[in-house]
């Protein structure tokens, strides 16, 4: 994976926390520490998300659409 250098402003009282993290060796230097939050944070948006999406949808219309046409190909079925 290809990464790209950036320069971000942070808080010093969010820079002290993390500082902290890293001092502790919970994460290995503050660049680690920054992608992990930020890729935590988009698979939770994203998931987000997928949920209000799912959200959306009808279950009984969804369901009907699943079973159309096995009643036709039932019949069609060889019996075991």
């Amino acid at each position: 994976m290809t990464t790209s250098k950036i320069a971000i402003t942070i808080d010093q009282n969010t820079l002290n926390r993390l500082d902290l993290l890293v001092k502790s060796r919970f994460f290995p230097n503050r660049s680690r520490a920054i992608q992990e939050a930020v890729a935590e944070k988009l698979e939770r948006l994203e998931k987000t998300r997928l949920a209000r999406e799912s959200a959306k949808l009808n279950p009984e219309f969804e369901q009907e659409l699943s079973e159309e046409g096995f009643d036709t190909e039932i019949a069609e079925w060889p019996e075991y």
